[in-house]
């Protein structure tokens, strides 16, 4: 057994050698040549389309055995349709500006010196995910685009679609005259191979993990090097004294209903006491319809009979399902204070008419993302403009929020002199 665990610590210190030596290259290459990459990616996922329907096929197989539920197979599956999206999603990553080697901010010191600032990429960075293939083509496409290389250690339920994507990504990168080494899919699916690439600080300077809480925070546990997370999603909505109360119904109902199961839905209802009364039991009336389970405050059920009792649990819990806690709260003062103390810094929205409290609220709230009148579903990459994400932080050190390109790059000071010296 310790043989083996060390002859697969060798094996993953030589892949994360060979991306370090591999990301020289592409930091070198000019824009037409990542894109060049990646239409060859696009083409490649539809050329490919039988190979890898057939190597889906053997995931679902072994995860049927497994007892894998029908939501976990469902994001486990490939169709030509989610083939083709794939294909479609690396183009539009083809359309974004390249922000590698953008100089912003120069100033001219009293010496004479300009002094700016150069966008380049971070490195290597190690992508753990869980059984979603299409993680695999979309974070590639992104770290590529951003002269990133990639690592990419997906679910083992996946590991034979991934390893077909795997075999696009380096013909890919072939093709265009680039070292396959730049984007590597993991090809064990022993859980020790994680341990041993966060170890690698002196090759991988960057973590991202995307999937549930239990496996973020392992990652954090065992990393030697930095990781860009977010745990959950507890998102807040705040029905302030002065909204429009059917603006809040429609915008509520959306945050709750349209994608439950996502970590920009709603998971706690805050409703200012003077409005409750008028504001509550038709919007309760609107979740029962969609399927909604309630779980409220002493004052929600004095107003929503049906609601179950809240417990201190249910204001921290992501429930990513139709239930949400509902709270009426003495104000925003209070608003604010529960979502102080019960939040995740992932996203809050304030639905309000008053200008003033509207601007306190998004002052005074830290999230990543904190709205005015509008649905927390928007808390995403594409809908915020990015094109593309590669993930929300919740780190304030780098980055905070939706993730796209820019994110996968960092500011390093550039200066240009014409022959200044230092004096004092």
């Amino acid at each position: 057994m310790g043989k083996q665990q060390g002859e697969m610590g060798k094996e993953i210190l030589q892949s994360a050698q060979r991306a370090r030596e591999a990301r020289l290259k592409l930091r070198t290459a000019s824009g037409p040549v990542k894109n060049r990459v990646l239409e060859l990616i696009a083409e490649g996922l539809v050329k490919g389309q039988k190979q890898l329907l057939s190597a889906n096929a053997l995931d679902l197989k072994s995860g049927g055995k497994k007892g894998l539920s029908e939501a976990m197979l469902d994001r486990l599956r490939l169709s030509k349709e989610r083939i083709q999206e794939m294909a479609e999603g690396v183009t539009e990553v083809i359309k974004l500006p390249d922000p590698v080697g953008q100089i912003t901010g120069i100033q001219t010191r009293p010496n004479g010196l300009l002094v700016g600032r150069m966008r380049i990429p971070l490195g290597v960075i190690l992508i753990i995910y869980e059984a979603r293939p299409n993680v695999t083509v979309e974070a590639a496409a992104l770290c590529l685009k951003s002269g990133n290389a990639v690592i990419l250690r997906g679910g083992s339920e996946a590991i034979h679609s991934n390893l077909a994507l795997g075999k696009i990504l380096g013909a890919a990168l072939t093709k265009a005259g680039l070292d396959p080494n730049t984007a590597q899919v993991v090809a064990t699916i022993e859980r020790e191979a994680v341990n041993e690439l966060l170890k690698l600080d002196r090759y991988i300077d960057l973590v991202i993990p995307r999937g549930g809480e239990q496996l973020i925070r392992k990652v954090v546990e065992l990393s030697r090097i930095p990781v860009l997370k977010h745990y959950k999603g507890v998102c807040h909505i705040f029905v302030d004294r002065g909204a429009d109360l059917e603006k809040a119904q429609a915008i509520c109902l959306n945050a709750k209903v349209q994608r439950p199961g996502v970590c920009n839905a709603m998971e706690t209802l805050l409703v200012d006491e003077p409005i409750a009364k008028k504001f509550l039991p038709e919007m309760a009336r609107l979740f029962r319809k969609a399927g909604v389970e309630l779980r409220g405050d002493q004052r929600t059920r004095a107003m929503v009979p049906t609601a179950k009792p809240a417990t201190e649990d249910d204001w921290k819990a992501e429930y990513l399902d139709l239930i949400l806690a509902v709270r009426v709260v003495d104000g925003m003062e209070a608003a604010i204070r529960h979502i102080q103390q019960y939040g995740s810094d992932h996203t809050d929205a304030i639905i309000t008419e008053n200008h003033t409290r509207a601007m306190e609220f998004i002052q005074r709230v830290d999230s990543s993302s904190v709205m005015i009148n509008a649905s927390t579903r928007f808390s995403d990459g594409f809908q915020y403009g990015l094109g593309a994400e590669i993930g929300i932080s919740t780190t304030r050190l780098h980055a905070y929020g939706p993730m796209g390109l820019e994110e996968l790059t960092v500011a390093k000071f550039v200066v240009f002199g014409n022959g200044q010296t230092r004096e004092k």
